[in-house]
């Protein structure tokens, strides 16, 4: 699937709508409802690049900047890196992916630090309750005596577990990808802190003082962000991997 998305448009929303609804073949209200929670935003999807690639240079000439996502291309990446653990050196960040290997990252090479909110499973919890209600069999053998019984019953529940995400893109191509609750923050020596919340908010908060330069963007933080970026069509669940791809483009460009 080619995705095509707009982003750092310039023109007042009337016309950068106009222009979407023009390319799209669609009403104005349906463009504009596309593009309501700013940019980037994915407004269409083909299976034929070139389709995908029309688009998005129509959109461009008219003042709305687009870029086209191969989706395969994103799920194929091989230089995206799942960290263990890491160290926040004097010159550069000294990380261990999840298969062991060790990658040293010049500070001056992070160009984006991009945070987001990600699902790890459902978790279920039962909660038992004891209630003592009339029973009409003991009362007839109590002699007309109004007699009760216990009732229990067992109701199971299903919530979200959710945790945090932090994706690290750097000027030599590399992407690391820091997940809260999957790593060893003992890199962290004495400033270590108690949860894994802490330490994760410490790697963040030193990571744009160690590289200024780098742009931070929370967009993906939330749900309703993730949903803004991704349009209708996919789904923040299984596809956030193409909403980081969407935003770093976007940034990048």
């Amino acid at each position: 699937m080619h995705l095509v998305a707009v982003h750092h448009w310039q023109q007042e929303e009337a016309v950068v709508t106009e222009a979407i609804a023009t390319a799209l073949n669609i009403l104005v209200f349906e463009a504009r409802q596309k593009i309501t929670g700013g940019w980037p935003v994915v407004i269409a999807n083909f299976a034929d690049q070139s389709q995908a690639a029309e688009l998005a240079t129509k959109l461009t000439h008219e003042g709305v900047p687009a870029l086209v996502i191969d989706t395969q291309l994103v799920r194929g990446n091989n230089r995206r890196q799942h960290i263990r653990s890491f160290e926040l050196g004097a010159e550069a960040l000294q990380v261990e992916t999840l298969s062991g290997e060790p990658l040293k990252i010049g500070y001056e090479t992070i160009q984006l630090l991009l945070i987001a909110s990600c699902s790890t499973g459902q978790i279920q919890t039962s909660e038992t309750t004891t209630q003592r209600k009339f029973s009409l069999g003991k009362t007839l053998l109590a002699g007309g005596i109004p007699m009760t019984k216990k009732i229990k019953t067992t109701e199971t529940t299903s919530s979200e577990e959710r945790d945090k995400t932090l994706w690290l893109y750097t000027s030599t191509g590399e992407t690391l990808v820091f997940t809260r609750n999957a790593m060893d923050y003992s890199g962290l020596g004495e400033v270590r802190q108690i949860t894994c919340d802490l330490n994760f908010n410490y790697l963040l908060k030193d990571l744009q003082r160690l590289a200024p330069q780098a742009h931070y963007n929370d967009r993906l933080l939330t749900r309703v962000g993730q949903v803004q970026t991704l349009g209708p069509v996919l789904n923040p669940e299984s596809d956030l991997d193409l909403a980081f791809e969407i935003l770093s483009q976007s940034l990048l460009h």
